[in-house]
């Protein structure tokens, strides 16, 4: 996502001039790869893997692949401990909660300063710090401290670090391909996170009974020295302004900062619609809040820890599965079109999901709008990046992370609340049907998303 006023020196399109911190030299930007035609064969389903052919994204990327998994680690142990020490699901849930205004706070101010910074030192401290932060856990895990009020407090740091690094590390994503390569990219990125969502927990269950669950957080933070390395090697990312620009740039990573990058977005209606696809689609369409219930009650003759296990995994796993043929749709143009499609695809899979007794076509429902999620977020995820310059690209991606985080928890409010009044199934298929309905119409009455191409 990116938001900065057009110049001769401020160039998303083009990758931007970026200085090598090995050699002191000048890196030139990337370009499209010539002799990459038109795919034949199984490879034109298959992943989308240009960009990693840029040395500097591939480390990015490859420190992805770390956090992906050791994160889900740390996200697990962590309500497993609150749990074991309180007995008590509710406790669980405050602890969730505590975690999301910490994120929301520093993922904006994050924004602002990746605005202002070379993102590259600035993903260096967050990672250190996410980093030292497991460690801490995994100290008090060990010396049998078993104090909820620690695991809160660190829980709360470690998702203020991690809204520093959210913004930084997609915003530059921008700086390290080109803008044809931007949705191959998101989906390559998306793809290892959704992986992670999988891997990670089933990794979790199979370590706590041989290794212990602190060692979980060990693990994390050890990993971690991994992404660490990896964006060390990055080439230095300051920011990309006019000469006059730079010079109001200093005092500009705070309120005043954050503000302006609100008011981009009022501007900017492609973003804002982007935004608010984004929001229709997880708000009233994600019924993950339903799944106990589901899994208790409708699903039950098939067992009741199998279908729970499965409910969570499917959604993932779709996602996966998009991300690994992202070479059917990674082209496209027609970015706008591509969201609209792919939320409108979501809620027709999530009503689907409802209206199954079944539980193996309410599983193949979900995977389907798995893979309608990877779609959406990876044009999304283009659009935010190349609609906007680099000034402030920084403070969109910490929007970005406010939507992402703060949809699904809204969700699981309003699909809890009419999952009682209503019933499982009906509150789900009832959402389904308000996601498709919610994004036609925005689309209709809304033309600007629909007609931005990539080229525009």
């Amino acid at each position: 996502m990116d938001t900065s006023k057009g110049s001769a020196d401020s160039r998303p399109d083009s990758g931007a001039e970026r200085h090598v911190e090995d050699a002191g030299t000048v890196e030139p930007p990337p370009t499209a790869d010539t002799g990459d035609g038109p795919r034949s064969g199984w490879r034109r389903f298959a992943m989308d893997t240009r960009p990693l052919r840029r040395p500097a994204y591939r480390r990015l990327w490859s420190s992805t692949i770390v956090t992906a998994v050791g994160s889900q680690l740390t996200a697990v142990a962590v309500p497993k401990q609150i749990y074991d020490i309180t007995g008590s699901s509710a406790w669980v849930g405050y602890a969730s909660f505590a975690g999301l205004l910490p994120l929301v706070v520093f993922a904006l101010w994050g924004g602002a300063i990746a605005d202002t910074v070379d993102r590259r030192k600035l993903l260096l401290v967050t990672n250190i710090g996410i980093a030292v932060t497991s460690l801490l856990f995994w100290i008090q895990a060990v010396t049998g401290l078993g104090s909820v009020a620690v695991l809160m407090v660190l829980l709360a740091v470690q998702q203020a670090f991690f809204g520093l690094n959210s913004p930084a590390r997609q915003a530059s994503i921008a700086r390290l391909v080109p803008k044809e390569e931007l949705a191959a990219a998101n989906a390559l990125g998306s793809t290892v996170m959704q992986t992670g969502l999988v891997a990670g927990p089933l990794l979790a269950g199979a370590l706590i009974p041989v290794v212990g669950l602190a060692e979980l957080y060990l693990i994390d933070a050890v990993a971690l020295c991994a992404t660490v390395w990896a964006v060390y090697r990055l080439p230095a990312l300051p920011p990309l302004a006019t000469a006059t620009a730079a010079a109001g740039r200093a005092g500009r990573a705070g309120l005043k900062g954050i503000a302006e990058g609100f008011r981009y977005i009022s501007l900017n209606q492609v973003l804002l619609l982007s935004f608010l696809a984004d929001i229709i689609a997880m708000v009233f369409g994600m019924p993950r809040a339903l799944f106990p219930q589901l899994a208790s009650q409708t699903y039950a003759p098939y067992g009741e820890g199998l279908a729970l296990g499965l409910l969570f995994a499917a959604v993932p796993i779709g996602a996966v599965l998009g991300g690994l043929m992202s070479g059917t749709f990674s082209r496209a143009r027609r970015h706008g079109r591509m969201v609209i499609v792919a939320v409108v695809a979501w809620g027709v899979a999530i009503t689907g999901f409802g209206l199954s007794a079944n539980l193996w076509v309410a599983v193949a429902f979900l995977a389907a709008a798995g893979v309608a999620d990877m779609v959406s977020m990876v044009f999304r995820g283009a659009i935010l990046l190349s609609a906007v310059t680099d000034e402030l690209r920084g403070r969109m991606q910490g929007v970005f992370t406010v939507v992402v985080a703060g949809g699904p928890r809204l969700a699981d409010v309003l699909h809890g609340t009419a999952g009682s009044a209503l019933g499982a199934r009906t509150a789900v298929a009832g959402g389904g049907l308000l996601v498709v309905v919610s994004m036609l119409v925005l689309a209709a009455t809304m033309p600007a998303l629909r007609r931005y191409s990539a080229s525009a």
